[in-house]
């Protein structure tokens, strides 16, 4: 009977990224268009983060929110700008499971109908791309 060996290939494990936890945060924007006379529009995005601690994702969190502040200009040659406030919220997450909520926000409208088309429709447009995307794969 032959015997067989079968290499192992190491890979280094990184001990500190074992013990670090995941936050949420919530990094806001302000997109100003040209002058800025316009109606205030803010980008709010929430990133995951890894870190030790609060204060390091805050941090972490702060430092990314400024090195991806952007600058552009549209087709009208306008300066657009995307200028970061700050870090708006951040929550240790304890766990993922499937389902669980990561964030919640109530939307006051003043016409419901509008909301449900509009609605309905991202979701249409989530569902068509994901199927177009695996025909793509295909």
């Amino acid at each position: 009977m032959a015997l067989k060996l079968e290499i192992i290939k190491s890979y280094p494990i990184n001990i500190k990224s074992i013990s670090m936890s995941w936050y949420l945060t919530k990094i806001v924007y302000r997109i100003i268009c040209g002058q800025g006379n316009h109606t205030a529009q803010f980008d709010e995005q929430l990133r995951l983060i890894q870190a030790d601690n609060a204060q390091e994702a805050f941090e972490k969190s702060t430092s990314l929110g400024q090195k991806e502040e952007d600058k552009f200009y549209n087709e009208e040659q306008k300066l657009v700008q995307w200028k970061f406030i700050n870090v708006a919220e951040l929550y240790k997450l304890s766990g993922l499971l499937d389902g669980a909520e990561l964030y919640s926000r109530i939307q006051e409208t003043d016409n419901a109908e509008l909301y449900i088309e509009l609605t309905n429709r991202k979701a249409a447009h989530i569902l068509h791309n994901s199927k177009h995307q695996f025909l793509e794969i295909i």
